[in-house]
């Protein structure tokens, strides 16, 4: 059948002859289908169709399914989909392990910037037009600091200039050479935190940041940390469920849908956190910021019987403290990931295979050694406003509902106590602890750690952060959480494995320290097991036929045995 029959039936699909204008042939919502006029093999396309509009949940999701494992589809035949199916199927398909691209058209053209305006110009536009009043500190802080360093900025490249200075010199230092780039960091920085607050969200689609932050994401292709805050505005966004059609229709869900096949964790894990948050069909766990799923990723019909939970200490983030222990080559996110030699993040690439009826969290959360390296100023969070920051989060992740093992390194393992202590006195979080199953340290100072006690003539600890001063030894916070979780965790027979490492840690080029000690890291319950590594190294497995981590996963399943069977 010719291209241009194709178009007749199309229409009369719409019940109209009129050819659709130009700037709306990306997204459109057709309302009813009839098979009149198609040949007998076209017609399994407008099946499909009209069963992924079906009233039945069941049905639509058998529909998009066997689209997504559809392959043998000429071209056409994915466009006809791509401009058909409704924004459910849109992002079921995205969310489909295994479904083609061509199912996904290009984002719509995006509106020529104003006249005598540059993109940096136009996203300083956008941070200055959100509400900055009644805002926390921090926030304050980032927009202040995005206002003021891009106002010079761009004055100093207007005049042909450019010179570091003012607030922002340790950032500007740390964003590269291009003075764009350091502008649209500062400003990225600022919207990731306003991007939290769902009203700022309303703010930032009127005022055509979906669009602006897609021309940003596609022109800096070579700079993952500049499109991986990108995703995590978008993402914040997607937690508001009336902003779900915008963001569609804007084209963020053909960008997703690539991205989430990436061979960069980070980058996939980004996207399948956004998508997720689109996901209303099959999910009803929110992952805020700083919440990242690990496995799955996509739509499954395996079974998810249990969490496990990777909380990491401090300098730590999500994806990096969980690495593979580094060999000697060097390795960058521009080489290919070879996950037979190498592993980027060891829970997604050997747990996840292992154990894959497991749901796999990893969660992110700033920290600090010393206030000269704090990402906020005004930002001294203790142990015990961290815990409940990230217990808030996780239980809005639906983390409770299912058996659960939390996995810690370092100050992790203070936060995930303090959590369970603090869900233990709150009604709506019984079933936090109701669920807990188990708990690995990973070298988690429970009786303190020397860094505290560091002053010595080294920048980084000079002036330590807050969260260093609570691992102090004479910390009476400290002793009153170990004795508080221990009698709790033996009242609730929590299985417990402790690691500790047995090698000094080099800090900077001036210090080695034993970061923490044997007797720091015995909780007085489970096994206590020294490995011949440093504190760095302790939660970084050399291979997977390695102890480190056979002797994870052999605690995993044996704990959560029984569950995994039913």
């Amino acid at each position: 059948m010719s291209l241009a029959a194709y178009c007749v039936i199309c229409c009369r699909r719409i019940r109209t002859l009129t050819p659709l204008p130009k700037s709306t042939t990306y997204w459109r919502d057709i309302n009813a289908f009839s098979t009149v006029d198609v040949e007998d093999h076209e017609c399994a396309v407008w099946l499909l169709l009209r069963k992924s509009r079906s009233g039945h949940r069941a049905a639509r999701l058998q529909a998009v399914q066997e689209m997504s494992e559809t392959h043998h589809w000429q071209d056409y035949q994915y466009r006809i989909i791509a401009q058909a199916c409704d924004l459910r199927t849109l992002i079921g398909l995205a969310r489909s392990k295994e479904s083609d691209l061509r199912f996904f058209l290009p984002p719509p053209p995006l509106p020529s910037l104003k006249e005598d305006s540059s993109i940096e110009e136009e996203l300083r536009q956008l941070l200055a037009s959100l509400p900055q009043t009644e805002l926390d500190e921090c926030i304050q802080y980032f927009t202040s600091l995005a206002l003021s360093e891009s106002s010079q900025s761009l004055a100093a490249q207007k005049g042909g200039l450019w010179c570091f200075g003012g607030n922002g010199l340790p950032y500007a230092e740390s964003f590269g050479e291009v003075p764009s780039a350091t502008v649209e960091m500062f400003c990225l920085e600022a919207l990731v935190k306003h991007s939290e607050i769902p009203t700022h969200c309303d703010k930032i689609e009127a005022n055509g940041g979906l669009q602006l932050l897609q021309r940003l994401y596609q022109l800096h292709k070579d700079c993952p940390k500049i499109q991986r805050n990108i995703m995590r505005i978008i993402g914040n966004m997607a937690l508001n469920e009336h902003l779900h059609s915008t963001i569609v229709r804007s084209g963020w869900v053909s960008i997703l849908a690539e991205a989430v096949k990436s061979h960069r964790i980070m980058e996939a894990s980004h996207a399948a956190r956004t998508l997720a948050n689109l996901d209303r069909e099959t999910m009803q766990e929110k992952y805020q910021d700083g919440v990242y799923v690990l496995h799955p990723q996509y739509r499954t019909s395996q079974p998810i019987k249990a969490d496990v939970l990777f909380i990491h200490g401090l300098m730590g983030a999500a994806f990096k403290t969980w690495r593979q222990q580094d060999s000697e080559q060097v390795l960058t996110e521009k080489i290919l990931e070879d996950e037979a030699s190498y592993t980027t993040c060891w829970p997604k690439t050997w747990l996840a295979r292992d154990c894959p009826a497991l749901r796999i969290i990893s969660v992110e959360y700033d920290t600090s050694l010393s206030d000269w390296r704090t990402r906020c100023p005004m930002e001294r969070k203790s142990i015990a406003f961290r815990s409940n920051e990230l217990l808030r989060k996780l239980r809005a992740a639906g983390v409770g509902d299912r058996p659960v093992i939390w996995v810690s390194h370092s100050m992790g393992g203070l936060l995930v106590k303090k959590m369970l202590l603090e869900a233990s006195k709150k009604p709506e979080m019984s079933t936090v602890i109701n669920n807990t199953r188990g708990i690995i340290f990973y070298s988690v100072p429970h009786h303190g750690s020397h860094l505290a006690e560091y002053s010595v003539n080294i920048r980084y600890l000079l002036f330590p952060s807050l969260e260093v001063k609570e691992l102090s030894k004479d910390s009476p916070a400290l002793k009153t959480l170990h004795d508080d979780f221990l009698e709790f965790a033996k009242d609730k027979n929590f299985q417990v494995l402790n690691f500790v490492e047995t090698l000094p840690t080099y800090i900077g080029s001036m210090i080695k320290l034993h970061v923490v000690p044997v007797e720091s890291a015995d909780l007085g319950i489970g096994d206590l097991i020294p490995v011949d590594v440093d504190h760095l190294n302790i939660c970084k497995p050399k291979k997977k036929d390695a102890f480190l981590y056979q002797r994870t996963l052999q605690f995993i399943c044996e704990t959560l045995a029984k569950d995994l069977e039913n």
